[in-house]
């Protein structure tokens, strides 16, 4: 089992939650986050003055799926994230020892 975390612009969420169910992905945990990477935020006016905003309004998408699900997750993910400007976002997979399902105590695959 692998956790796919993308943290991707806001406004893509719509776009990247109907492309996981296109491929077949039946739950999804979303968070709201903020953070910078290279772009390192940028500065507004506000009443005459301005200021620097550093953390940028994000999402973080997780999903657990079996191992032969990534590629068309990942895949997925990206595309429907991608506007081809810095800020896009990034996907991280990391591999998952354990899920129990706890309504049922399903272990592994099954509780995915």
């Amino acid at each position: 089992m692998k956790k796919v975390e993308a943290i991707i612009k806001p406004f893509k969420l719509d776009e990247v939650k109907e492309a996981l169910q296109e491929v077949g992905l039946q739950g999804i945990t979303v968070t709201e986050a903020k953070g910078f990477g290279r772009q390192k935020g940028h500065t507004e006016l506000y009443r005459g003055a301005e200021y620097v905003v550093d953390f940028l309004p994000k999402v973080k998408v997780e999903v657990v799926l079996t191992d032969e699900a990534v590629p068309a997750a990942v895949e997925a993910i990206r595309k429907a994230a991608q506007t081809g400007r810095i800020g896009d976002g990034k996907i991280f997979v990391s591999s998952i020892e354990e899920a129990i399902r706890i309504r049922t105590g399903e272990t592994g695959n099954d509780a995915v």
